[in-house]
């Protein structure tokens, strides 16, 4: 579904797991810090709103959106970390970079996930310009910190 037909920020709330006790890493692109620090706040906000103690929230930046990968899994073989979620933002530009980004970003995010077992959640933004980045890190079109989030503490109920 187009972000544009959906608000990131809204979402059901119902049939949560306690995540008191889990621990999650954020992994955060500094590339673009004005859209991924939006991202991180609406991603921690919603942790800490749904019960994660603040303690275990870890933050861990990476240069751009392309080393989430290598962070992630840095993050995910550590046994005390139940989810990951990776935060970056790739704007459309002049070259093909853009299109290598992220298809190796989208990639390499997966790979890790299924290589720990564990959910490695992409809240990467792969807008056309920046004005659809802000829009989408706390805009018009909420945040998509929040529905990384919210996937990360639904992903660890799944096999509940």
């Amino acid at each position: 579904m187009a972000t544009v037909n959906k608000n990131l920020s809204d979402y059901s709330s119902e049939n949560l797991i306690d995540i008191t006790n889990k621990r999650f890493a954020v992994v955060v692109s500094e590339w673009n810090e004005e859209v991924t620090e939006a991202l991180y706040e609406g991603a921690y906000t919603t942790l800490v709103k749904h019960g994660a103690d603040e303690k275990n929230i870890i933050r861990s930046n990476v240069p751009g959106s392309f080393e989430l990968s290598l962070g992630a899994q840095w993050m995910a073989k550590q046994e005390n970390i139940d989810a990951v979620i990776c935060i970056g933002c790739v704007i459309q530009g002049e070259t093909k970079h853009f299109d290598f980004i992220c298809n190796a970003v989208a990639e390499g995010i997966t790979n890790v996930s299924l290589k720990y077992d564990k959910p490695v959640i992409f809240g990467v933004l792969t807008p056309n310009n920046q004005q659809q980045a802000l829009d989408r890190a706390g805009g018009k079109h909420g945040n998509k910190g929040d529905e990384a989030a919210i996937t990360a503490i639904k992903m660890l109920g799944f096999d509940q």
